[in-house]
């Protein structure tokens, strides 16, 4: 691994995951990282963009809960296999990074229809093109138009999911949980033993979907260590599934 900047601690600024609050992360900057070394990063709390390694840092909070799925324990829910069904028509590919402009294209519609903004290229390509570790892409297909993109590292362990697109028309299919599922069923193929979904933030409604993935575990901050969690389901749901 090469670093480039050693951690700093940023500028406390307004949370995107809980109104109200501010937020603070360390960060450094870095690249070549092996597998090895990114599954000991993913494993105390970091998570990256690029050549951008952060982790939260804040002053009184702890709720950005990094969260990883044990692939070969894992069981899907039953709308969890609803949602399989529906996408049983795609196609799914992997391969190495390799831009295109119709990537480009479903990123600035996602960010648009998503968040309401307009990231630019050269952020996009810092973002996930700009490779510092063992990476890849999911590619999803409807017939052979192209609908939604994956990006993804792949440490000796795990397969970790940095971010996920998809054209807006395809919001009513779930496809953001149909990623995961995909994702999680091809890092068991490959033989990883976990699949990160990145921070699981508790009264977060855009953040609620992952923790219906189980059994999974959850990084406590202050032990420093994983906790297993068999599944948390929405309130008043009773479980049916196991």
């Amino acid at each position: 691994m090469l670093i480039y900047q050693n951690t700093t601690l940023s500028d406390a600024e307004p949370c995107v995951y809980l109104e109200g609050r501010m937020s603070r992360h360390e960060y450094f900057l870095a690249l070549e990282l092996d597998g090895i070394e990114l599954d000991r990063l993913l494993a105390r709390g970091w998570r990256k963009f690029g050549y951008y390694f952060f982790r939260p840092h804040c002053d009184a909070c702890a709720d950005c809960i990094p969260l990883r799925v044990s692939v070969h324990d894992f069981e899907p829910t039953k709308s969890q296999r609803r949602v399989m069904r529906k996408n049983a028509n795609l196609r799914l590919e992997f391969h190495p990074l390799r831009f295109r402009d119709e990537i480009y294209e479903i990123y600035l519609d996602h960010s648009f229809s998503r968040f309401k903004t307009n990231p630019s290229f050269e952020d996009f390509l810092l973002s996930f093109y700009k490779r510092s570790c063992p990476s890849m892409q999911s590619e999803y297909y409807d017939g052979e138009r192209l609908m939604g993109v994956g990006f993804l590292d792949v440490g000796e362990e795990s397969l970790s999911s940095v971010y996920f697109i998809f054209r807006s028309e395809y919001a009513p299919m779930s496809p953001g949980i149909y990623s995961a599922l995909a994702e999680i069923e091809y890092a068991r193929s490959i033989g990883k033993k976990f699949y990160y979904l990145g921070y699981y933030v508790p009264g977060c409604r855009r953040m609620t979907y992952k923790a219906r993935f189980g059994p999974h575990e959850r990084y406590s901050w202050a032990a420093q260590s994983w906790e297993e969690v068999r599944r948390e389901l929405p309130a008043g749901h009773k479980r049916l599934d196991g």
